[in-house]
């Protein structure tokens, strides 16, 4: 039971500290890149922030997909024990 608490604990420690910790991404294709330094003066950036909200949206749906699914497994083998 001590065991289970502390992998636990350092999980729980592991996603704070991967929630907290930023780094700055710059890699664009060249494409992409172009678009948005032509751009780069009208209304904002409107162009380069929806850029990027995308792709923290294409990012993050397999990390919730994986979630869910490991939820639901980890329910289903507790319930068969």
């Amino acid at each position: 039971m001590k065991r289970k608490y502390s992998v636990w604990l350092a999980s729980l420690g592991l996603l704070l500290l991967f929630c907290f910790i930023s780094t700055s991404a710059d890699a664009q294709c060249a494409m992409c890149r172009a678009s948005v330094e032509a751009s780069s003066g009208e209304d904002g950036d409107t162009i380069a922030n929806g850029l990027n909200k995308g792709i923290l949206y294409l990012m993050a749906i397999p990390y919730i997909i994986a979630g869910t699914v490991g939820f639901f497994w980890y329910r289903y083998s507790k319930k068969q024990k």
